[in-house]
């Protein structure tokens, strides 16, 4: 006989397949509608459309491809996945990320953002981040973020590893050059993960339903570096929002 507890859990899954087959479906409709602006833009010559395209959106987890995303009503996920905010024992950690070769020196104060630096800590101690990519760069004035951490590269969150609350927040929406700052999803202040971005010019991103972005750091040095021998080189395609041109690898994230 089927427990109440097995039938709630399969009711859980059924609506999680139903939220991906959801959201798969807008993104077609969206890339279709997309795809038919950019081919009018091409076949009348209609450079000066471009100028209407909108600024990139603010650095986000998109849906996991696995039919295992939690609904809405659902814890974010099991508490073993996700360490408990003392992990970071509220205090200051200093370390370095290498990106391509790039030493970057950063430092991250938990007592501001206890919970998404216990978690980053978490991540850096079982060496998560080693190989990952960093898989975003924007490139339009006043939005200027490389985006990493994603758990299959191409910008999916990973379901398993999703918290909140949104901590250290800019009250003006500014996040200042040398930012570290964790991405989520639009309007969820439960999805926190594994991504990160890193602000390599002064950037708005306006507060969404759910707040702002959580703010756990700072780049303390070799950013000139990062913007020297990755950034200048731009995205592929020379878009504004996109893959960098120089393909970017997290050798290695360490803190202490």
């Amino acid at each position: 006989m089927v427990t109440k507890q097995e039938q709630e859990r399969r009711v859980r899954d059924y609506r999680a397949r139903q939220t991906v087959n959801d959201r798969r479906q807008r993104r077609q409709t969206r890339d279709s509608v997309i795809g038919g602006v950019l081919a009018a833009v091409v076949l009348f010559g209609g450079i000066g459309l471009l100028s209407l395209v909108q600024p990139p959106a603010a650095p986000e987890e998109t849906a996991p491809p696995a039919a295992s995303e939690p609904a809405a009503s659902e814890p974010a996920a099991p508490e073993s996945e996700v360490p408990d905010a003392s992990l970071a024992e509220d205090r200051t950690w200093t370390g370095t990320m290498t990106l391509n070769g790039i030493d970057l020196g950063v430092e991250l104060d938990a007592a501001l953002a206890p919970q998404a630096v216990s978690s980053v800590l978490f991540d850096t101690q079982r060496d998560y981040y080693d190989g990952k990519t960093c898989h975003r760069l924007t490139t339009s004035e006043g939005f200027s973020v490389l985006q990493c951490g994603s758990v299959d590269g191409q910008g999916s969150g990973d379901p398993s590893f999703m918290y909140g609350p949104i901590e250290n927040a800019p009250a003006d929406d500014v996040y200042v050059e040398g930012t570290i700052a964790m991405a989520r999803q639009g309007g969820n202040a439960d999805s926190n993960g594994h991504q990160f971005f890193i602000v390599y010019g002064d950037t708005t991103i306006p507060a969404d339903a759910a707040g702002g972005y959580t703010v756990i750091g700072q780049v303390t040095s070799g950013l000139d570096q990062l913007q020297e021998q990755v950034i200048a080189n731009g995205t592929v395609d020379d878009q504004p929002d996109g893959a960098p041109a120089e393909p970017v690898t997290i050798d290695d994230f360490v803190l202490q």
